[in-house]
């Protein structure tokens, strides 16, 4: 894993990214020394033409999931994913190459080069990008065997993570095994000892209760010293998962830790953001709201609009607004519901606009009166923050920022309806909450395009 602007990514995403636009450069360069006979003058004419495509080309694939972690794709969704990227990309390229002045005589050397870079892609991807990974996986020990440990090692078999468990080492503090027995390191060595034979990179502190001396913080400072990084749970499942995981949160970490930075910079910056990328979306998703202001009336009657209180930015209450995708009496006894799978009072019109998330576009106008943002946590009624914060600790944190049409909860975890399912989107909430910066809503508005186009989570 990699810290890229206090967000984590995965070091195997990079290196595809990287591949693509190394083998996009030494398609040119190829294309170049073939067409051109060695005259190296063309590349730099062609570049302006090459750079766009690199974007193209990642952009496409980053909502395909090529960059992403399949631990389980099958090989047929592999090749059909490469195929249908490069089916997306030669329509742009060829659009792209049609920009370039017709008398030039590198264009025929940038044609060449994208069309290398196609063929390639898709000849070696399934079997060099699908499985690339480090040229050495990074080797951990986790301190524990309890419960924590146990998380530790479902959190990696769930992410797909590179990190490789050379061991449980055991503590006195853990009352009872949860961890496979015989993974667990003979004690009759210190740790700092234990992590220099078996050459670990990383020591991840599994162990709840710190504080009755049952943690060898001698040997934990010795290993740190000589270069072993050694993380708590709650880094651990940050770096890992994306998330803050509730069940093994300490204040003092919240608290003492790096994160929840919201300096005046960061406030105006985002602002500008939110105001110009939502002037966009407007003036490019206008005809589709307006198809569906004239579509909800006609299955369902009036109103087109659904106006609702919700909680925003340090508890203050607003009207959000959204297209009317239930029946106008969905709430008739007075009882506020979160919506259900196949929920009955969705109307025909209405399933379509939850399925691709066009119900929300217009919040894009709350975004412009300042009330929400682009991104962040998904504001909630004032009905269930009242329940939900009595029950779920730290759920106040996430109105320490402005709520947001998309979010990393959204993109990452499916439509919740119970309070269970608040308490997860809640640990991805926090997540955001902590290390939000432009670079993270880039991401997850980039992410949030796949799930509208594959309909993920929709209800």
């Amino acid at each position: 894993m990699v810290r890229i602007f206090s967000h984590w990514v995965p070091a195997t995403r990079l290196l595809r990214v990287t591949f693509d636009l190394l083998l996009l450069g030494l398609s040119l360069a190829l294309a170049v020394t073939w067409i051109g006979r060695g005259d190296l003058r063309g590349v730099a004419a062609a570049l302006p033409y090459v750079l766009p495509f690199g974007v193209a080309m990642m952009t496409v694939n980053f909502l395909l999931g090529v960059y992403g972690r399949a631990p389980d794709r099958s090989v047929a969704r592999t090749w059909a994913t490469v195929i249908l990227g490069a089916a997306l990309l030669a329509p742009i390229a060829y659009g792209m190459s049609g920009l370039a002045p017709r008398p030039a005589a590198w264009r025929e050397e940038l044609e060449m080069a994208v069309l290398l870079t196609l063929a390639v892609m898709v000849a070696i991807r399934r079997h060099v990008v699908s499985r690339a990974g480090p040229l050495r996986p990074r080797r951990a020990i986790v301190l524990g065997t309890g419960a924590a440990a146990a998380a530790v090692a479902q959190s990696l078999i769930r992410s797909g993570s590179d990190l490789r468990i050379m061991g449980f080492y055991p503590v006195p503090s853990d009352e009872a095994v949860h961890v496979v027995r015989d993974r667990i390191l003979a004690d009759s060595t210190s740790l700092a000892e234990t992590s220099r034979m078996l050459k670990a990179d990383e020591i991840i502190v599994a162990v709840r209760e710190q504080r009755s001396g049952g943690v060898p913080l001698r040997d934990l400072l010795d290993c740190k010293s000589a270069g072993v990084r050694v993380l708590n749970l709650s880094s651990h499942f940050e770096r890992t998962l994306g998330q803050v995981r509730l069940d093994f949160l300490r204040a003092s970490w919240l608290i003492f830790g790096d994160g929840f930075r919201q300096g005046l910079m960061r406030t105006v910056v985002k602002r500008l953001f939110d105001v110009i990328a939502a002037t966009l979306l407007l003036a490019m998703l206008w005809p589709l709201m307006l198809a569906s202001a004239v579509l909800i009336p006609l299955d369902s009657g009036f109103p087109i609009l659904y106006r609702q209180m919700r909680v925003g930015q340090g508890g203050h209450l607003f009207r959000l607004f959204k297209f009317r995708s239930m029946g106008s009496d969905a709430e008739h006894d007075g009882t506020p519901r979160w919506a259900a799978r196949n929920d009955q009072r969705i109307t025909r019109v209405g399933r379509y606009l939850r399925r691709l998330r066009i119900d929300e576009l217009p919040q894009l106008f709350n975004v412009l009166k300042g009330d929400m943002s682009l991104v962040g946590p998904r504001p909630e009624r004032p009905y269930f923050v009242a329940r939900l914060a009595r029950t779920i600790p730290f759920y106040a944190a996430r109105h320490s920022v402005k709520p947001g049409v998309t979010g990393w909860a959204q993109v990452r975890y499916s439509y919740g309806d119970s309070v269970e399912d608040a308490a997860q989107k809640l640990q991805y909430d926090l997540y955001y909450v902590k290390n939000n910066t432009l670079f993270l809503d880039a991401v997850i508005l980039l992410e949030t395009v796949g799930v509208v186009l594959t309909g993920a989570g929709a209800r």
